[in-house]
This record gives structure tokens, sequence and C-alpha cells, in this order.
């Protein structure tokens, strides 16, 4: 009999995708009146209330939690953020009501620039502090994993700066956190007429002193007409390969240019966004097994239409990730539920293949595949007990917090009540 120190015991409905060993969309399976051990923050025994009880005994102080009438799912996984900013840009959300577009008002001294000025002018002390309400947010809303970028510094300073707040969060608060560095994400208003030398100084400098303190995992870069062209992008990508980090890219969110392939040549982890992808981006990322990540929650909030096709991409082969792509400007959202909604209404997804995007597909864009997204042996005790009488109502019924219990690594870590 395996000891466990936590139980879930008899939740109505037990819904999960299961982990494939193959780059290809997860199968999802139920169970009802189903129960899940763990100890010492590994899953141990999952199955059938009745089978679990016999293969388990809860240790003396062990957790006992009632899943009843409720249904359990794994912990959500947001693979695409940018938590970590100063101020909040609700002027624009009115700005883009009265139709104005994303790039306007950026022009217009708006948008990723607005954020930098006021990141440069924030303490870290303040910064952490902000931070750590926004991750609140992100796990009373069911997230127990979060990718988390830089990109609002845009000097090696502010940019360290970013990355710190980070670690220092990590350190303490129950969301799992996987930083990204993301110094290409604008050109700083100091450089608007030496992009090149900003370029150098990301590749020359930021990279290189981000490695050394170990302060990222990931580069990625805005490859977009208006910001770093393909050939620009694969410059910092390619610099950022020799220096030991796995590869992001943001890509054909605006028109079609050729990043989401160029990315996948060099081994990207995952590329982002794709609203404009089309059928030979899909199949390089089939090829070089990059996952796509999309992004519904800013299409909807930017007032745009185009989205990406993820029903395609799903049919193709691709395990499709989504992600909120929570930011002050694009989608002021730390909601991966209603991403499940959106991926449902606009990306063309079943609610299985919506929950499995949130979950073990966002699990493979953070190279952590082996350890979350799914309710397994072996794997980490992140769960979340909704209360839903199955899977279904997570999208279905939206715009209200359906979460009653969020687990990360085998200890409770929010309830609603209790």
């Amino acid at each position: 009999m395996k000891v466990a120190d936590f139980l879930i015991e008899g939740a109505a409905q037990l819904a999960t995708p299961l982990a494939s060993t193959t780059f290809s969309p997860g199968t999802f399976t139920t169970l009802t009146d189903a129960s899940v051990a763990s100890y010492r923050g590994d899953i141990v025994a999952v199955g059938p209330t009745s089978k679990v009880m016999k293969q388990v005994r809860l240790c003396e102080g062990g957790v006992r939690v009632s899943g009843k009438g409720r249904t359990l799912t794994p912990g959500l996984i947001d693979c695409h953020t940018h938590p970590v900013f100063s101020r909040t840009r609700e002027d624009e959300f009115e700005m883009r009501g009265q139709g104005r577009s994303y790039e306007e008002i950026s022009r217009s001294g708006g948008g990723i620039l607005a954020s930098v000025r006021h990141l440069r002018q924030t303490s870290k002390e303040e910064l952490v502090e902000q931070t750590r309400r926004r991750l609140d947010r992100f796990l009373r809303l069911g997230t127990t994993t979060i990718e988390a970028k830089s990109g609002y510094g845009l000097t090696l300073a502010d940019e360290l700066k970013m990355l710190e707040v980070l670690a220092e969060i990590g350190k303490s608060h129950p969301v799992e956190i996987h930083p990204t560095f993301l110094g290409a994400h604008e050109v700083p208003d100091e450089y608007r007429d030496h992009k090149s030398g900003y370029l150098e100084l990301v590749k020359k400098e930021m990279l290189p002193e981000v490695m050394q303190h170990k302060l990222a995992v990931y580069c990625d870069v805005f490859c977009e007409s208006h910001v770093f062209s393909v050939r620009e992008s694969e410059g910092v990508l390619a610099a950022a390969k020799d220096l030991g980090f796995h590869l992001k890219i943001h890509s054909e969110q605006l028109g079609r240019i050729g990043g989401t392939s160029m990315a996948a040549g060099l081994g990207a982890v995952s590329a982002d966004h794709l609203d404009y992808t089309i059928a030979p981006d899909w199949q390089a990322m089939l090829k070089h097994q990059v996952v796509p990540v999309l992004l519904p929650g800013a299409v909807f909030f930017l007032r745009k239409h185009h989205y990406a096709d993820g029903r395609r991409m799903w049919d193709l082969g691709l395990p499709v990730a989504i992600a909120t792509d929570f930011n002050p400007g694009s989608c002021m959202s730390e909601s991966m539920p209603l991403m499940l909604t959106l991926a449902c209404l606009k990306l063309g997804l079943t609610p299985a293949e919506a929950l499995t995007a949130a979950t073990w597909h966002a699990a493979l864009a953070l190279r952590n595949g082996n350890l979350l997204g799914t309710i397994e042996v072996g794997k980490k005790a992140d769960f979340v007990l909704w209360e839903a009488p199955n899977f279904k109502h997570l999208p279905y019924h939206f715009g209200v917090n359906l979460v009653d219990t969020v687990v990360k690594t085998g200890k409770v870590v929010y309830q609603t009540h209790h």
C-alpha cells in the first residue's frame, strides 16, 4: 500500500488529458467518482475512488479534500504572459472603443513604449508588490503555472529588474513561474533612429548578462513588420540559441511575414499568436515540433476578427496550446477560463480540446510535459476542483469564477470557502 499525504476523494468527475510520447494532440479521458492521492508533491494514485482507497494509506497529518459534486482537472498553465508592468492602459481601451487601431495608438505615444516609460520610473519593490497581486488573481482563477516575459524595460538594467522581480516572487508564490527574456519587444525611444544599435545591445550585452545570472530560460522576439523584421528577429534568436536559451517567437499576429517558419527552422519551442499563419507555416511547425500557442484573448480585446485557425492546426496534428497573453495593452485578463470559452467559440476547439490546450499542450510549450499538464502517476500534484458537474461547464458557464480549490504540488494554496 502506498503512503499519501494528500487526497482528493470522490470527485463527481475527473477530466484530464493523457501524456503522449509523440508530438501530437493529447488524448482525453474522464472518470466519475474519482480520487487522486499524492505524496511530497507527486501523484501516487489516481482512478475510481474504490480503487484508490485500496491503494493508498493517508499518513498522520495528511490532508483529505472532498470532491463531492465537483469536477477535478489539472492546474491550468498559462504559457504566454507579461505580468510585470507598472501602470495600466485603460485610456487605450477607451480609444479602441472609439475606433482607433492598435497601430494608431502606438504611433501616438501609447502601446508598449508607454509601458516602458512607466516601468523605468518604478522601483523593483513596487513592481514586486504589483506583480504578486496579479499572480494572486491567476491563482484564484485556477492557474498554477505561468510563463512570464520581460520586455517593458528595454535597457540592460530595467530588463534585469523585471526578471529579478519574477525571480523574487518565484521563491515564495504558489504559482510556478517560467521566465522569458523579451528584450526585443520594441525599439526604445532613445534608439528610434538607430534600431541596429539596439539590436546589438540586445545580442551583445543583454542576452549574455541574463544568461550569466540565470534569470531566464527562454528568449522571445516580437517579429512583426512594424517592430522587428524576420531577418532582425532571426539574428536575436540565433544569438540566444548560441548562449543556451530556448527560443520562442511572437509572430503573424498582425499579418503573415514568415517569422513562424523562420523560428521553426531554428528549433523554437513555441510560436505564439499565429493569427495569420497558413498551411506551410503549420507544416514547418509540425516538422520541427514547435508548439503553436494561440492567444484568442488578444484578438478579442483588440477588436480584431482574424483568429488563428486552431481547428485546422489541431486536425493537422499540432498540439495546440492556448494562453491569455495577459498584459496592460492588448489583453488585460488573467483568466484562463475565459480563454477556454474563446477557444471553443473562436478557434474551433471542443471543450475537451480547449482544456487539453490549457494544460498538457501548454506544458509542452514550456518543455515540462514530463511534470505538468495531466493527472497521472508521477506528475506534479497540481489540480483544480471546480464548482461544476463536468468539465464542459468550464467554457460554457463563462464570466464567473467556478474555482473551488486550487492545489499546487500537493498543497491547498487557494480555497473559496470551507
